[in-house]
């Protein structure tokens, strides 16, 4: 199958790599089908790209890349959408916001994207925990992450890759 994206070309995928969102996104509810992407030349983010529409992909970093104790709080609702008993075999991750500056780069830990890998299917879900921003500042615990081991690539410092497609590296190009 093949999936046109504004920001990656046209890239292949299989049926096996979309990811169903059977509720939609929050403002996006009716694009259902994403695939997880992760661009070997984007040293930091992962990208929910829409099957549907090539102009929709947002980034995306699991939140323990900049928060500590931060936990996901699933309803019975969210535990039926996602077709599990609880929320073992699920991944988290924050929508990140990026401005103009990107000193001012946020994270939505309020409505973090739960997958579940086993099934793909995921849900955009709404936390009960008042104390959680949608744009919670995140630059400077990145930046200090990586003058904390500058040889570590961010990207190598999480797990996300039982559900993301990895797209191929591009060309070098001599010169």
């Amino acid at each position: 199958m093949t999936v046109h994206t504004s920001r990656f070309g046209v890239i292949s995928i299989t049926t096996d790599d979309v990811i169903q969102f059977p509720e939609g996104l929050l403002g996006f509810n009716e694009l259902r089908r994403f695939v997880l992407l992760d661009d070997p030349s984007d040293e930091i983010f992962a990208w929910l790209q829409s099957c549907d529409e090539p102009g929709i992909a947002f980034p995306l970093l699991e939140p323990e890349l900049f928060t500590s104790n931060y936990s996901v709080s699933l309803t019975k609702h969210d535990l039926e959408v996602l077709n599990l008993p609880n929320k073992e075999g699920t991944r988290s991750f924050a929508i990140i916001t990026i401005p103009q500056d990107p000193t001012q780069m946020t994270a939505n830990l309020k409505a973090p994207i739960v997958i579940n890998v086993a099934k793909r299917l995921a849900r955009q879900c709404v936390l009960q925990d008042n104390s959680l921003a949608i744009r919670e500042p995140i630059f400077t615990r990145l930046q200090q992450r990586v003058v904390q081991n500058p040889s570590a690539s961010i990207k190598n410092q999480t797990a996300y890759t039982d559900v993301a497609v990895k797209l191929p590296r591009p060309p070098e190009v001599e010169g």
